[in-house]
């Protein structure tokens, strides 16, 4: 992009870019932006002039678009363009990350905590020496008093959790791999429909049917079951749990990943969608600078994550 070029651009046409990185789809990206689906269309075409690249590809299916490798190299950058944008616009009050000494609560599970906090914490330790920082289990019931509150800074959450008048922002998407143990009787073969109904598993839920989630509500539309052995309420037990059995577990790939040198990952015989990972703040906290500046290292961190 030349340096006359940043003349033409403006904030509504970063945020239409991130938008269509995270919703490839210009009927749904427009919905995101409040916008008609022409207006993003115009804003595309000026962004593919900018960038002197088309950006956005017509996906093979037929439904949606796929980024172009010069797209994919600009998402992190963007991301952390938009996170001190984020922050910049709110610093309504002073806060110097190097001598605070405030206290930042963050409600996550675990699975987002494995994916973003060894990079979210040395970088606010770095930054900001005095801050401190408390992980939390998400309370769903009780979230909206405490994010109310302000006993909560920050909730990351999967899907759509948010409260209509909080502010939201989606950290990045996650596609489900299945996991085995090393050495499965099995063997390491694609796994098929059948052996993977056939076979007993490991499920991890935090909430309702311990014994039902949505690889079986998936199942089910395929008018299929599996049996679900052992369910467990904490992910760091399941990889333990896979490497010293013969169950299976589907979980998010970036979580699993990290456990890849005692099981094997493999792609699930059925359609699912990816898991969205998503940022909330309740809005006494927008126009907060202290607050601004923790999402914008929360934003970098995911913007990190997404690189791996």
């Amino acid at each position: 992009m030349a340096l006359n070029a940043l003349d033409g651009l403006d904030i509504d046409l970063l945020l239409a870019f991130e938008a269509l990185l995270d919703e490839p789809n210009v009927t749904r990206a427009a919905r995101r932006l409040a916008i008609r689906q022409p207006a993003l269309s115009a804003r595309l075409t000026r962004l593919r002039v900018l960038f002197d690249d088309r950006l956005f590809i017509p996906a093979p299916s037929g439904r949606g678009m796929i980024a172009t490798p010069r797209a994919l190299d600009l998402q992190p950058r963007l991301a952390a363009v938009l996170a001190n944008l984020d922050a910049m616009m709110a610093s309504t009050g002073a806060f110097e990350p190097a001598t605070s000494t405030r206290v930042f609560t963050v409600a996550l599970h675990e699975n987002p905590a494995v994916m973003l906090v060894p990079d979210l914490v040395p970088r606010i330790r770095a930054a900001a020496p005095g801050v401190r920082l408390i992980l939390t289990l998400p309370d769903k019931v009780h979230m909206p008093e405490l994010m109310e509150s302000g006993a909560v800074d920050l909730w990351i959450g999967v899907g759509s959790n948010a409260h209509d008048a909080w502010f939201s922002r989606k950290l990045f998407e996650d596609h489900f791999v299945t996991a085995q143990r090393k050495l499965h009787p099995r063997g390491r073969g694609e796994l098929d429909r059948d052996t993977f109904c056939r076979l007993d598993h490991l499920l991890v839920s935090s909430e309702g049917n311990p014994f039902n989630g949505v690889i079986d509500d998936a199942l089910l539309g395929l008018q299929r079951r599996r049996h679900v052995a052992l369910s467990v309420q904490s992910y760091a037990l399941a990889p333990m749990i896979l490497a010293t059995t013969d169950l299976l577990c589907t979980l998010p790939r970036r979580f699993l990943e990290r456990y890849s040198e005692t099981l094997d990952l493999f792609t699930p015989p059925l359609e699912l969608q990816p898991a969205a990972v998503v940022a909330l703040w309740h809005p006494r906290h927008q126009g907060d600078a202290g607050h601004g500046w923790l999402r914008a290292q929360l934003f970098e961190a995911a913007a990190a994550t997404r690189r791996d």
